[in-house]
């Protein structure tokens, strides 16, 4: 079966009910847990990077050109292979959040496909398994951790915000104040 006629098939049967359409989470911060802000930060901004025509996917041309910029210039097939193990909503392109799934696979070791090993070792994701008492007790603390290091992140994030926004006020008032001088 051709690749349109494969895609064409599956709209038919998501329009029949058959099959559901791939469910798109509204924020890869709450879908992504296992990873800070600031590394799904650095994430988009290396998916932004090789997103050369800015249309927020990589298709196949800006895959190929990615891997090859990596040092792992890759075949037809293999650049094919690539999109299908992540590409959810069948599309033919890799959106941020499939792109965040690469790392996701290659940090819980199920990632097979050596091309996208090569995209995931661009960023340390590596972890360790959970190996008996103690360290499942580790494991729990440092969970519970990462849940307050996420939130102390955001209140960073708010509080950078608000000093932003104040220091905007003073400029705009200082501004108005140099302005009322000249009339």
């Amino acid at each position: 079966m051709s690749e349109l006629a494969e895609k064409l098939s599956r709209q038919q049967k998501i329009n029949e009910g058959d099959v559901k359409p791939a469910k798109v989470s509204q924020s890869v911060y709450a879908e992504f847990k296992e990873f800070s802000i600031q590394e799904i930060k650095e994430f988009r901004k290396v998916f932004q990077k090789y997103d050369v025509d800015k249309s927020n996917f990589i298709d196949f041309m800006e895959l190929k050109l990615m891997m090859e910029k990596l040092g792992e210039p890759q075949t037809h097939l293999a650049l094919k292979e690539m999109i299908k193990t992540v590409d959810e909503d069948n599309d033919g392109q890799i959106s941020f959040r499939e792109f965040m799934l690469i790392f996701h696979y290659a940090k819980e070791g199920t990632l097979r496909i050596e091309g996208l090993k090569t995209i995931a070792s661009t960023c340390d994701v590596t972890t360790e398994g959970v190996g008996g008492a103690k360290s499942f007790f580790e494991a729990k603390v440092k969970a519970l951790s990462d849940e307050s290091k996420f939130e102390r992140e955001i209140r960073d994030e708010q509080e950078k915000k608000k000093q932003e926004d104040e220091e905007k006020k003073a400029r705009k008032a200082a501004f108005k104040e140099k302005a009322s001088q000249f009339q």
